[in-house]
């Protein structure tokens, strides 16, 4: 695995996670991103030690969580700006389908709450040339990222965060002040506080609902 990330322990003691890339480790994120490999899986480590891959072909798979009552897994794809749901029990078992799609930017880690929401971080706002780049031609693609930095796309400085239920209705969207904190790539939601981490902050931030 070139790019393990993030995980969620269900009631039976499996270990469900993601695996961003096959290609590009967290150093080449950008690569992945841009070239689009939909090379990301979800995989699961059951309680008697064996891993599974259980998808595969997902778009920069992005973190995981579990419903409330375990009836479902979901990974968040950040290049298709997506929340895929498999079902892992009940009448949909083994169906997979979308909790959420056409997220307003690149979503980076997922956490279910104290709430029983589905709190997932919003990095950053959909990039028109990264969208665009994204369906270009290949050695477009690789020419872009191998830019010097300063020419490369960047994420926009913002902070923002959504939470959904089952359904995939939103319940809260917040948009905060990144003046001093920004790149949110990691949430928890306990209590009715919202913890925050980000890639490029040396801090945790935090607000309350």
């Amino acid at each position: 695995m070139a790019f393990c990330n993030n995980a969620a322990v269900h009631g039976s003691g499996d270990v469900w996670f993601s695996d961003s890339s096959r290609h590009y480790g967290i150093d080449r994120w950008k690569a992945d991103m841009v070239e689009d490999t939909a090379s990301g899986r979800l995989l699961v480590r059951r309680a008697d030690g064996r891993v599974e891959v259980v998808l595969e072909g997902l778009r920069f798979a992005n973190g995981v969580a579990l419903s409330a009552d375990d009836s479902y897994v979901a990974v968040a794809e950040s290049a298709g700006r997506t929340v895929v749901r498999r079902w892992l029990a009940g009448p949909d078992e083994g169906v997979v389908d979308h909790l959420v799609t056409d997220l307003p930017g690149y979503p980076d880690n997922i956490a279910r709450g104290s709430d029983g929401l589905i709190w997932v971080t919003i990095a950053s706002p959909t990039d028109p040339v990264v969208e665009r780049l994204m369906t270009g031609p290949m050695v477009l693609r690789r020419l872009a990222w191998r830019l010097p930095g300063p020419l490369q796309p960047k994420p926009k400085r913002t902070v923002r965060v959504m939470a959904f239920d089952d359904t995939g209705a939103t319940v809260h969207d917040r948009t905060l002040d990144a003046t001093g904190y920004h790149m949110v790539t990691g949430v928890r939601e306990h209590d009715g506080r919202v913890w925050l981490g980000s890639l490029q902050e040396s801090a945790v931030a935090v607000f309350d609902l």
